[in-house]
């Protein structure tokens, strides 16, 4: 059976987790739970064996990722930037590149600054963006929520945490399904 090319593929799906900072969270709308959101994923693609990035704006200033998430995605690259999109980092490039994944599913903060550059840029590069939008946010849910208009009238896919992990799944029965199945309720 041939899928819909929407549909999320282990072998072609990257998460990209932009600038879950110290200094960022304690801003945001709701950092505690897009925290969550992320850890959760990145705990279901651990178990999927799908890639991560990292990136961190300005870390000196806005201090480092959060240890939560650094722990959930142990051994994934961290790019330090200054830019807004992180496709404007010369070191983003290479390490995306490295992954040889054309679906990225983009996450972090905050949603109408870094995230909504980024998907923008990567959609303009031919990528395939996945945003789950509760592990996305900003200052204001008013900026948030245009934000993310702005991207999925660009093309993106607007998403959520279960339906990435299951589509990456395909079908039940499996250990991976049980362990994902466990970390969701």
């Amino acid at each position: 059976m041939k899928h819909h090319p929407s549909l999320l593929q282990r072998d072609q799906a990257a998460l990209l987790i932009i600038d879950v900072q110290e200094r960022l969270v304690t801003a945001m709308a709701n950092g505690a739970g897009v925290e969550q959101a992320i850890g959760l994923l990145q705990q279901g693609l651990n178990l999927l064996q799908v890639p991560t990035l990292l990136t961190e704006q300005y870390p000196k200033g806005l201090g480092p990722t959060l240890a939560s998430i650094r722990q959930a995605a142990s051994g994934a690259d961290c790019i330090e930037k200054t830019t807004f999109s992180c496709c404007g980092e010369q070191s983003f490039w290479p390490a995306l590149e490295a992954l040889q994944r054309r679906q990225i599913i983009v996450t972090g903060m905050e949603t109408h600054v870094c995230v909504l550059q980024t998907v923008l840029d990567l959609l303009q590069a031919g990528y395939q963006v996945h945003v789950p939008i509760s592990a996305t946010c900003s200052r204001s849910d008013a900026n948030r929520d245009n934000a993310l208009r702005r991207m999925e009238q660009a093309g993106a896919i607007l998403t959520n945490v279960e339906s990435v992990l299951f589509e990456l799944l395909r079908a039940a029965g499996s250990a991976e399904f049980k362990a994902i199945s466990r970390l969701i309720v």
